[in-house]
């Protein structure tokens, strides 16, 4: 077994004293030990803005991350320098920046969807439901709690989505009674987990001091359970999570492969056609923008121009050239 850093579990310690999430301590802990490796393991305590440009710099030249991923990196620096060894870097200048490449989404037809989800079955069928009918993103859809859903008004409430923020999406009549006949056993699968002293779901720390019985109601549940007890690798309290969503990831790509879809579609994919889908009937884009939660209009604007770069967006010059006349017989 693999020894723990103490430099470390430092680290590890002031990011959870902030209640950052685990995904963001995990995020930061491999950024900042990627970081130690790349100068030949010096204390970051001995380096300082010089060791983190060249970093990020070989990031952008050498490995050719993402902006988004080059961005990451920095941010766990900076808290790094500036929370844990209480040296803040101050102006980093001379970073070479990773490119940003414009890429459209990848857009299924709504046959391709319904085939999509023809070969899907069970909580896998309703999560990628709520991601073509509602626009919610993986980690929405799993982290979705009971008390989120709401049937009377046809609407699912996303708590703490991307950057933090709540936003209220459309629920599909048709999704209405399979998710009430879902949560039915759910609720047996709740009350089996109180008996044995497992039914308390996790909560953010601010909710959990301020709720101490709210774990153990049935509204804070996530709708999506995990098939299996876990131990928290924070509290050591073992309760149920939610489902992972590699598993749900692993469901669709292998319904894309059966339903003969050729597209590389994942299941961010499924959101991007609730987005263009919505568009093509004429919805307006602010509509749109509130219903993804995107902080941008100019983000929606992508799927405005997956639609005019279609078939209906430009008529083709070839048409005119050959006429009736068709393309001749080949081989």
């Amino acid at each position: 077994m693999a020894r723990r850093s103490p430099f470390l579990d430092q680290v590890r310690d002031a990011i959870r004293v902030r209640h950052y999430s685990i995904r963001t301590e995990q995020a930061y802990l491999t950024w900042i030990r990627r970081y130690i490796l790349f100068h030949g393991k010096r204390h970051p305590g001995e380096m300082g803005a010089a060791q983190v440009r060249a970093f990020l710099t070989d990031l952008a030249v050498e490995r050719h991350v993402a902006p988004a991923t080059q961005n990451q990196a920095l941010n766990a620096l900076v808290f790094l320098y500036s929370k844990v060894l209480e040296q803040p870097l101050g102006e980093i200048g001379g970073i070479v920046r990773a490119k940003r490449r414009e890429r459209l989404p990848v857009v299924l037809s709504r046959d391709e969807v319904s085939r999509l989800l023809a070969n899907l079955s069970g909580a896998y069928w309703l999560i990628a439901c709520l991601q073509y009918g509602s626009g919610l993103r993986l980690l929405e859809s799993v982290r979705l709690r009971v008390k989120d859903v709401d049937f009377r008004h046809r609407a699912v409430f996303v708590r703490r989505g991307k950057g933090g923020k709540d936003r209220v999406v459309t629920l599909a009549d048709e999704l209405i009674t399979p998710l009430q006949r879902h949560l039915e056993g759910r609720k047996n699968l709740f009350e089996q987990d109180l008996r044995a002293g497992h039914g308390k779901a996790f909560l953010p720390h601010a909710l959990e001091r301020k709720y101490p019985n709210a774990s153990s109601e049935w509204g804070w549940q996530y709708v999506f359970p995990s098939s299996r007890v876990a131990r928290d690798p924070r509290s050591a309290v073992v309760r149920r999570h939610h489902i992972d969503e590699s598993a749900v990831q692993k469901a669709v790509r292998a319904a894309v492969r059966k339903a003969g879809i050729e597209k590389p579609a994942s299941c961010h994919t499924l959101r991007h056609s609730f987005a263009t889908h919505l568009l093509e009937r004429g919805a307006d884009i602010r509509t749109v923008q509130e219903q993804l939660g995107h902080a941008d209009v100019r983000t929606t604007q992508i799927y405005t121009h997956v639609l005019e770069r279609g078939g209906r967006g430009v008529i083709s010059p070839l048409g005119g050239l050959l006429g009736n006349e068709g393309a001749p017989e080949t081989a």
